[in-house]
């Protein structure tokens, strides 16, 4: 070992840190007046779109209105009223899946804090779907966006699939130029569509 990297390494364990205690987290978090608008803006902002239905067979129709939507030829829906090309169950080799031109998959529950959805592959058997299809849209109850990631955290349970993650917007990236592209990685498009419960919102 050289002596200059030898009288680093002394010099870090030397200025060890004494423990710090744990952040309480008994406090009140951020919540919104109007969680549901909260949670449209920050998933606009980040290129994706929200649409509001009352009856999930609404969606057919609302998709149908888009050119990409039109002219796709694969499609994978575990969404009920959407019918699907494509069973995931009878693919073995996911890199099939790379032209995948629609994914319309349930997403678990929102965040209004900062416009994500939680999902989960408990369904699926090749969770890359999520990433690897053109265009994809979650659907989720409307009364099912809770105010915070605080919120958040409290209902995920851990175990129960083998991969979750909060999702927010289409792929997208600034590194060149910071100039922002759209789908550089990933979908070219989020859409979701909230559906209205019978009777009220949030409390």
């Amino acid at each position: 070992m050289s002596n200059s990297k030898a009288t680093i390494l002394a010099a870090i364990r030397a200025h060890q840190l004494g423990e710090a205690a744990l952040p309480r987290l008994d406090r009140d978090w951020i919540r919104y007046d109007d969680p549901l608008a909260q949670f449209t803006k920050l998933v606009e902002s980040v290129g994706g779109r929200v649409v509001f239905i009352d009856r999930e067979a609404e969606i057919e129709s609302h998709l149908a209105e888009l050119p990409a939507y039109q002219g796709a030829k694969q499609i994978v829906s575990y969404v009920g009223s959407i019918a699907g090309n494509i069973d995931l169950a009878t693919i073995d080799d996911p890199h099939e899946l790379e032209t995948v031109d629609w994914a319309i998959l349930p997403g678990a529950f929102g965040v209004s804090e900062n416009g994500a959805i939680w999902v989960t592959d408990e369904q699926l058997k090749h969770r890359v779907i999520y990433f690897i299809t053109q265009h994809l849209v979650l659907v989720l109850p409307a009364d099912q966006i809770v105010h915070n990631l605080h919120e958040a955290y409290a209902r995920l349970q851990i175990g129960t699939s083998s991969q979750g993650l909060f999702m927010s917007g289409p792929s997208k990236t600034a590194d060149i130029e910071q100039s922002l592209v759209i789908g550089a990685h990933g979908p070219r498009s989020l859409t979701v569509f909230c559906v209205r419960p019978a009777a009220g919102l949030l409390g």
